[in-house]
């Protein structure tokens, strides 16, 4: 018996060492649910000494609700229904009180007591180290440690879901023995197609309802199958579908590691980019018609149909040239008073005028070789092998004076012309201008509305003008020079954007016409000292206002002579900083006819300003010809198209493809719009729905003083307010 005895001892230490070694949590149960026997990992795991667990209702070591799992497991082991359930998920609860995730597994006990052996109370054993009255196992493992790796997997899962979701494209992904693994709702969308199709058994119903979509199904199973044929190949090609859409389409393999195990492919719906291709193509084509009305145009003036200065310039110095020729007569008139007109009336009856002025011109001089507008109010006529050339004259002075009604008020013209003809002494094409020019300075000096002949007496005029340029140099010095600034709009903003300055001069009471100080400073090479007074002005003037607003800009206009200075642009922006003035707030003008003969001096000085922030317009944008072909390589942000366009709309119902071309090539090339003159609502509506990015004009406001800025301001956004309105 002592042998046996110690034989059992033996058994329960061997059986005990065992459990220990288990790193899983053992409990072993009585058939009521009490705990006979706990291992080591047990008393580590609930936080009890090992002594304490013995005798304690297993369901006091689990959370309430866990506890309906665990008795649920502990029937199914009772039944004998299955030897080895599957492990349960549960929440167990430590000795202080906490909670933690665990899993639970067990297993039946077979029963070996012998006759007479009795439980006691609990801590009989049977030869095997078992306590008595044990019929279950109970094996519990935390999981604690899982929860990070689960949340890791669960975030990496929803950031993919949601990456596929929240992409335009639509997405299929294919297993390499042709099922479906994977799709997002927006391949769904594109397709027409529904999801039940896609769990389905069969590729039929699909194939099919993708066949009726794309406009060459037979091509699409084409190059699926050479997909097939190559598992390893990309793919990126278009499809088009009958109902006007296009897609791109991309497909590589899917690999895990280096074993291809499927297919992606990615569809993105390309259609509104395949339609601005087009529209621009259309447009491009639209702008070659346009161009070569506009090449027809080069040699015409826009506004009244004559010829421009170029045809002028060419066929007096050809006439010059013919030795046959002996009477080559210059006919130079201006009209008088005409800035009246401007004033007065706006813009819009001044250009009627000149239309009208031209129109009897042709009436009068049927036998002229050419009849062209210079600019502005300028007109000139030259005439060979004239018998009588001061008849003519007379006669045009006689048929321009006549009246004339312009909106409702009746107007006469008066004019001023001069007389030049070739004599004796050979002269030059400029000379010969020059003298006609000088004979129409003192037919106005005379009485205006008048024609001479010119004379060299006529050089007082000269000495007149000389005395002008003087008083000019002194301009600057003596503060005569002032800025006024007008407005521009974005009616799409609903208000005042940038507001340009102009040069304004103040001869001892008297305001000279920019028209005729600008000029003279551009010859004299006075605009610098005047141009950089101006910028100045106007940067302190506005530095308030447009520190209010960075999307406020100052515009100001730049003459070719001043960006021939090599050092014109770090004076720019060397003032800008001084001011307090940001250079992206700052827009220089330009007129085209800087880039007839731009050196790359002068492309330096525009690209330095716009690589510190600075942005350029191209002024009078259509009235020239030589940059319209080369639009695209100069350095400009903005077009600002001539007023004499924008006088083309009269009642905002005309169909004006030259304003709409020109307003498309520049948005074609990245280039903001401005449109000139605008002076009536009808030209504001037509110009905004033609996209037009922003309007300048009597309608929002006349050129105002720094002291009336407010006012300028305040006319503007109530003209805005009425565009709106209407």
């Amino acid at each position: 018996m002592a042998g046996s005895g110690h034989g059992r001892n033996s058994a329960a230490h061997a059986f005990g060492s065992i459990l220990d070694a288990n790193p899983d949590a053992l409990l072993a149960l009585a058939g009521d649910g009490t705990v006979t026997l706990a291992n080591a990992a047990a008393a580590r795991l609930f936080g009890y000494p090992r002594e304490e667990l013995a005798g304690r209702d297993y369901l006091n070591l689990l959370s309430p609700a866990s506890r309906a799992e665990a008795e649920h497991l502990i029937q199914q082991l009772a039944s004998g229904a299955e030897a080895f359930p599957p492990p349960r998920g549960i929440t167990a609860v430590h000795s202080d009180g906490t909670e933690f995730p665990a899993e639970v597994a067990g297993s039946r006990i077979p029963s070996r007591g012998r006759p007479g052996d009795l439980p006691g109370n609990g801590q009989a054993e049977f030869d095997d180290g078992v306590p008595a009255g044990t019929r279950l196992l109970l094996s519990v493992r935390s999981t604690s440690h899982r929860q990070a790796a689960d949340a890791d997997l669960r975030e990496a899962m929803s950031l993919l879901t949601a990456t596929l979701e929240s992409t335009a494209d639509g997405i299929l992904v294919m297993s390499s023995d042709g099922h479906v693994a994977g799709f997002n709702e927006q391949f769904l969308t594109m397709w027409n197609i529904h999801a039940e199709l896609l769990r389905g058994d069969s590729e039929e119903p699909i194939m099919r309802l993708i066949g009726a979509q794309v406009s060459d199904p037979i091509a699409f199973a084409a190059r699926l199958q050479e997909l097939e044929d190559d598992p390893e190949a990309e793919s990126h090609d278009v499809l088009d579908f009958k109902d006007g859409r296009t897609f791109e389409r991309y497909s590589r393999p899917q690999r895990v590691g280096d074993n291809i195990v499927g297919r992606v492919w990615s569809f993105r719906d390309v259609t509104p980019r395949r339609k601005a291709q087009e529209q621009a193509h259309q447009a491009m084509l639209n702008l070659a018609a346009q161009a070569e009305k506009l090449r027809a145009m080069a040699f015409q003036d826009p506004l009244t149909g004559l010829a421009n200065r170029a045809v002028f310039n060419d066929a007096l110095a050809e006439a010059l040239q013919e030795p046959r020729l002996k009477a080559v007569d210059v006919l130079l008139l201006d009209l008088d008073d005409f800035k009246e007109v401007n004033d007065i009336l706006g813009h819009q009856a001044g250009d009627d005028m000149l239309i009208e002025v031209s129109r009897r011109l042709r009436g009068c001089v049927t036998t002229a070789d050419v009849v062209a507008r210079l600019g502005g109010d300028e007109f000139v006529v030259l005439l060979t092998a004239c018998p009588d050339a001061d008849e003519i004259a007379a006669c045009i002075v006689r048929c321009l004076h006549v009246p004339v009604t312009i909106n409702g008020t009746v107007l006469r013209p008066r004019l001023s012309l001069g007389l030049a003809s070739l004599g004796q002494d050979s002269v030059g094409p400029s000379e010969l201008l020059r003298q006609a020019d000088i004979a129409m300075y003192a037919a106005k000096a005379a009485g205006k509305n008048r024609f001479l002949r010119f004379h060299p007496d006529m050089m007082t005029a000269l000495v007149r003008r000389t005395d002008m340029e003087s008083a000019l140099q002194l301009a600057v010095p003596r503060g005569e020079i002032t800025v006024d600034y007008q407005p521009i709009v974005s009616h799409r903003m609903g208000q005042v954007v940038k507001l340009e300055a102009l040069a304004r001069w103040n001869r001892g009471g008297e305001r000279i016409p920019p028209s005729v100080f600008i000029p003279l400073a551009e010859r004299t090479g006075l605009i610098n000292e005047i141009g950089a007074e101006v910028m100045a002005l106007g940067m302190v003037q506005l530095a308030e206002w447009l520190g209010e607003d960075p999307s406020r800009s100052l515009s100001v206009n730049v003459s070719g002579v001043q960006l021939q200075d090599q050092d014109f642009a770090a004076s720019v922006l060397t003032l800008a900083e001084a001011s307090g003035v940001a250079a992206y707030q700052l827009v220089l003008e330009v007129t085209e006819s800087v880039f007839f003969d731009a050196d790359c001096s002068l492309i330096k000085q525009l690209s330095t300003l716009r690589d510190a922030g600075a942005r350029v317009a191209l002024d009078d944008f259509g009235t020239g010809y030589s940059s319209l072909g080369r639009l695209q390589d100069l350095p400009v942000d903005t077009v600002k198209i001539d007023k004499t366009f924008v006088s083309m709309v009269r009642t905002g119902q005309e169909r004006l493809p030259i304003l709409s071309s020109m307003i498309n090539m520049a948005h074609s090339l990245g280039l903001t719009v401005t449109a000139e003159g605008v002076e009536t609502a009808a030209q504001a509506d037509y110009l905004t729905a033609l996209e037009c990015d922003s309007l300048q004009g009597y309608l929002f406001s006349l050129p105002e003083p720094g002291e009336r800025l407010g006012h300028a301001l305040r006319h503007a956004e109530e003209a805005l307010q009425a565009l709106k309105a209407r």
